[in-house]
């Protein structure tokens, strides 16, 4: 996969990952604000029972970073 690709593929994986935070977060009445999002992605991610691709690992750490925060 070329970089082009890549970097649009993981840009996507980012954007699915926030929309589902933000959407659970909405069910859950809660508001979507940036700590929150990472603070959930950051737990997620630290769950290592959950399997996940190698794209979504990476697009999770890069959302986290996004929002000013250390993975």
């Amino acid at each position: 996969m070329d970089k082009i690709r890549r970097d649009e593929a993981l840009y996507q994986e980012m954007c699915r990952v926030v929309g589902k935070v933000v959407l659970e977060m909405r069910d859950l009445g809660q508001e979507p604000k940036h700590i929150v999002i990472a603070g959930v992605v950051r737990t997620a991610l630290a769950n290592q029972k959950v399997k996940r691709s190698e794209l979504t690992q990476e697009a999770m750490e890069a959302v986290i970073r996004a929002l000013g925060y250390e993975v």
